[in-house]
């Protein structure tokens, strides 16, 4: 990285994914990707809600596979 002044990020530190879950409005077939990633399960909720109210969901990497944050 150019800037010194910017850390490296390391992809283990980001635990929480934001989904937008379009197929919970029939608008998509193929499965969502992450759109965000945060270290902090607050602050993703707080995204997840001011990008899509009604649909998004937080999820939490470092679970047991099947459960949710």
């Amino acid at each position: 990285m150019a800037d010194r002044l910017l850390a490296v990020p390391v992809p283990e530190n980001y635990r929480f994914a934001v989904f937008c879950c379009s197929f919970k409005w029939e608008l998509g077939s193929t499965p969502d990707h992450a759109l965000a990633l945060f270290v902090d399960q607050g602050m993703a909720e707080r995204y997840g809600a001011s990008m899509w109210p009604s649909t998004f969901e937080v999820v939490d990497l470092h679970a047991p596979t099947g459960t949710q944050a």
